[in-house]
């Protein structure tokens, strides 16, 4: 017969192998929590079980993410992100490098209107890489640069990743909005000034929109559009978060505020009927049904794991570990980034973070820096390959003439750009936690 932390041992290796045999990441949750929790401890390991599910569909913190989503979805379907990039890309135009900054913009507003990789992805593929290519942009630099931009909703709050962290962590999502709200805004800042630098640097790389073309819109029209299309939604962001982050409101208060604030909007440019209404609610179940699933599956893996002993062998392997509690994170670190070449965000954040969770915590580490350094960290498994999924959404809508090498050629400096900005948060904590002890959290 086994020992309990050899049965540990064991289940993870066989979730690893289950994993990359095809089957889908929740039921290799469940199969391997399930298998050897009962061989370690029969039936009795799992009376526990009824009680954690519970937990988490009752949890009020987990509500937001429904309305977050369906406020994403909504403001997809006004094609909000076709009307930003008209306008910014006019005004950012006249700048070497103007057209890849202004979609750099328009993810960061994309990121906390919608915050869906999928629909920020697909849809600057759409608008503007037959653009970029027709203006003489290289084609690595142009996907590079709309697959980064596609995924800063990760970071820029509201974002579903600190909603689930701030759960794993029993931290406030208040905190951990206001927390990541610099290191975001500081990773879209290094992509500008990347592309920026690349227009004194390599000019042919990253050449400005003609004169002419911008001269279709006068300045006057410009403005316009500028009040129309920017101030809405806008507006609606500082609304919700400036609620959860001051405290007014509660997540899940704020995140209908905001999905309803998202059904005004739509409705404002024309773009609201019945099949846009139906279309939302079904993708937003479908998401939210799949997240759930597997956090319900991944409290079956969790609980079986711990009464395996398998905290007490983590907690052995991180003190193998020279350097202290920093090489601790770095490894952690480390694994998330491994991770994401092969799992999405969501079972990591599961996986890997419970599993050192006791290790930070007894060290009394930040867990709101943490938080902000996991989320950051995270960023990379959307662009790491064989699995990164903005640039399968990509690969999607890009044009003949671009291949799939040249994807993942113009990845390649954005992703070390994300571990960049990884390392600053690192060395200066401040980043992440200035700004929640500034406004009282």
């Amino acid at each position: 017969m086994f020992s309990l932390e050899v049965l540990a041992v064991l289940m993870l290796v066989s979730f690893f192998i289950l994993l990359l045999s095809g089957i889908p990441v929740a039921l290799t949750l469940a199969i391997s929590g399930f298998t050897f929790g009962f061989l370690g401890f029969g039936t009795l390991l799992f009376n526990l079980l009824p009680h954690r599910l519970f937990g988490v569909v009752t949890n009020s913190t987990l509500l937001a993410i429904p309305l977050f989503v369906f406020m994403g979805m909504m403001l997809e379907r006004s094609r909000l992100a076709e009307d930003l990039m008209d306008v910014i890309g006019h005004l950012a135009g006249s700048v070497r490098g103007g057209l890849g900054v202004g979609i750099i913009l328009v993810g960061v507003l994309m990121g906390a209107t919608t915050g869906i990789v999928g629909a920020t992805v697909v849809t600057l593929g759409l608008l503007t890489l037959p653009g970029m290519l027709r203006r003489g942009y290289n084609k690595g630099l142009a996907c590079g640069t709309i697959c980064a931009s596609g995924t800063l909703g990760q970071i820029i709050p509201p974002s579903l990743i600190l909603i689930l962290l701030a759960d794993i962590l029993n931290e406030s999502v208040g905190t951990l909005f206001a927390a990541a709200m610099i290191p975001g805004l500081l990773l879209a800042g290094i992509y500008c000034a990347y592309i920026l630098a690349l227009g004194v640097l390599a000019p042919k790389h990253v050449p400005a929109i003609p004169a002419e073309e911008r001269a279709l819109l006068s300045r006057s029209a410009l403005a316009g559009k500028l009040l129309r299309v920017v101030a809405p939604p806008v507006g609606l962001v500082g609304a919700v978060l400036g609620s959860i982050i001051a405290g007014i409101a509660a997540p899940s208060e704020a995140a209908s505020m905001g999905a309803l604030g998202s059904i005004l909007i739509t409705a404002v440019t024309g773009r609201l009927n019945l099949k846009v209404l139906r279309e939302t609610c079904q993708a937003t179940v479908k998401t939210t049904a799949m997240m759930m699933f597997i956090l319900m599956c991944a409290q079956v893996f969790a609980l079986a794991f711990r009464g395996l002993q398998g905290e007490k062998i983590v907690h052995d392997l991180f003190a193998f570990l020279p350097g202290g509690i920093n090489a601790d994170i770095w490894f952690l670190m480390l694994i998330i980034f491994v991770l994401g070449f092969f799992i999405e965000w969501i079972e990591i954040s599961y996986i890997a973070v419970p599993l050192f969770l006791p290790v930070f915590a007894a060290a009394n580490v930040d867990m709101v820096w943490l938080a902000t350094l996991i989320c950051v960290n995270l960023q990379t498994s959307f662009l790491t390959p064989p699995f990164g999924w903005a640039l399968f959404f990509l690969r999607g809508v890009a044009p003949p003439e671009v291949t799939t090498g040249d994807i993942y050629r113009g990845i390649i400096p954005f992703v070390g750009m994300q571990l960049l900005a990884l390392v600053l948060v690192f060395a200066f904590p401040g980043l992440a936690t200035w700004l929640p002890k500034a406004i009282g959290w």
